[in-house]
């Protein structure tokens, strides 16, 4: 268990590096809270309705250009936005921008106190608020391409591990419950309330790291901070932008009370992470005192930050299709006997909702998915469309080891939890078929894969990649002639392969990985 102590690591650029152009940097905010209210709220099982705004929601673009490529960064006060609504947004920008539209990155916060873009289980996306959205989400990537100064960028990377905890929970053996579909399939449930009896303990890892990529101007002011951190959200009224704003807002006034910079806060691998630590007795800990302490750990990592002006940039995309776990003729006909039934009443209880999602499923079986990584630095990102565990976007910054790299969940779309394999098992809302979690069991297997091939482009060969053939590793294990050898890495799946004979093996069910164990 990592002791409770904040410890900051500030990454310098490496040496070795060949010599961009001059960096510049460009920021824009909008405001995106609707203008007519009332509005569709989703996130939820059922929809809910917002008369007013309780706090402003906005879009923050950041534009950067090395004099070769430029590239779009915005994070937007949103649940998620589907893939669609997003291309369009990004075709109607790309030419006064600038910007090619596979260059830009646009995600959502994930803030559950925010208009529905997009229909997910009970709630359809509200009818008038995405063409504003598009709107204005057009605006702040064209003001910001028209705001490039000459700049400087510097990465940091600290933690708070008292700010996020796993909130997905074993269920005892004798504990375990039913699926929408009145099967014994949940193992493992979110939110299982504080010491409770029937659970065993979390499912997964917890991943705690803040990382800051911050931008200066040439006379040394602040300019921006785009920060990653990995936590659902707090919860507040609607319309809302949750914790997101009041760090983004914190942390402008600490770093320049006069001239605030401008700031964003990404969402994380956060699938499987809250703020609440179910293993010890409840606080009463509000957003303002939680949004105050992780302002002061991403300030403290902030100060230490050093800066470069020669900063290539390099961004890729690829696409990816998908299966969903489309309904059987069993369930489909179940489906339609339950809709049929409603007369006519929109869908209340988790059995209603989830047989209007298996009509959506068999309508459209298969989803592509745009993956992104970009190289800034020494550092990089990767863009996911879906809601990651945290063990996904730890995997990938181990095979990174010490150069700071931060993964965007539902970044490009929103196409719904992606467990691991081993997560499938355990059940829960995250594996039930729906639009917000439909994808084949193997997607995460297979959208890491990706990633670290898209990652490898933009930022050159990664040390902790020991799965090539040819690595040093491999060769020396071999070496020693063992009489078989499972790499075990985390990327390969269910299936183990003997890489010396013909035997192979398999991960058992009933198993999950990385949790902590007992101080060495």
């Amino acid at each position: 268990m990592r002791a409770h102590v904040i410890s900051v690591c500030t990454l310098l650029f490496v040496a070795g590096w060949t010599c961009a152009a001059e960096l510049k940097a460009g920021v824009a905010t909008i405001d995106v809270t609707p203008e007519k209210f009332p509005v569709r709220v989703n996130c939820y099982f059922n929809e809910r309705i917002a008369t007013a705004a309780h706090d402003r929601l906005h879009a923050r673009a950041l534009v950067l250009d090395d004099g070769t490529t430029r590239i779009l960064l915005c994070v937007v006060d949103s649940c998620m936005m589907p893939r669609e609504f997003l291309d369009k947004v990004k075709e109607l920008a790309a030419k006064p921008s600038g910007i090619p539209v596979e260059n830009m990155m646009i995600s959502a916060t994930h803030t559950h106190s925010a208009p529905a873009v997009m229909g997910c289980l009970g709630c359809d996306a509200d009818e008038a608020y995405p063409k504003f959205l598009e709107a204005q989400l057009v605006r702040a990537i064209t003001m910001a391409a028209k705001n490039l100064v000459p700049a400087k960028a510097g990465w940091a990377v600290t933690h708070a591990p008292k700010h996020t905890y796993n909130r997905r929970w074993i269920l005892r053996s004798d504990k375990v419950r039913n699926d929408p579909f009145g099967n014994p399939t949940v193992r493992a449930n979110m939110h299982p309330g504080y010491q409770n009896p029937d659970f065993i303990g979390p499912s997964g890892p917890v991943d705690d790291s803040l990382t800051l990529l911050a931008l200066r101007t040439h006379d040394d002011k602040p300019l921006a901070v785009l920060a990653n951190f990995s936590m659902h959200y707090f919860g507040s009224p609607t319309l809302s932008s949750d914790y997101f704003g009041l760090f983004c807002a914190g942390l402008a006034k600490r770093i320049d009370a006069d001239k605030p910079p401008w700031v964003a806060m990404s969402q994380g691998t956060s699938g499987d992470l809250m703020w609440m630590d179910y293993g010890s007795p409840q606080k009463n800990t509000t957003i303002q005192e939680y949004s105050d302490g992780l302002v002061q750990i991403a300030y403290d990592a902030y100060k230490k930050i050093e800066y470069r002006t020669d900063v290539p940039l390099k961004m890729k995309e690829t696409k990816l299709t998908l299966n969903r776990r489309v309904p059987d003729a069993k369930r489909l006909e179940w489906a339609k006997m339950t809709l049929a039934a409603l007369d006519s009443r929109p869908p209340k209880t988790q059995p209603e909702i989830y047989a209007k999602e298996a009509l959506y499923l068999h309508a459209e079986p298969k989803r592509e998915l745009k993956l992104q990584a970009i190289g800034i630095g020494s550092g990089g990102i990767c863009a996911i469309p879906n809601e990651v565990f945290a063990i996904t976007g730890l995997c990938i910054k181990e095979v990174a080891r010490n150069r700071p790299v931060f993964v965007v969940e539902l970044a490009n779309g929103a196409e719904g939890y992606i467990p691991t394999v081993d997560q499938h098992y355990l059940g829960g809302y995250a594996t039930w078929p729906a639009r917000t979690a439909a994808l084949e069991i193997r997607a995460e297997h297979k959208i890491s894969i990706e990633l670290l091939f898209l990652l490898e482009d933009v930022m050159g060969e990664l040390p902790g990649r020991l799965d090539r053939p040819n690595s040093k590793y491999i060769l020396t294990v071999r070496a020693s002639k063992p009489s078989a050898y499972f790499r075990l890495e985390n990327f390969r799946g269910k299936n183990l392969e003997n890489e010396v004979g013909v035997s192979s093996g398999y991960n058992e069910d009933k198993v999950v990985y990385q949790l902590s164990g007992p101080p060495i």
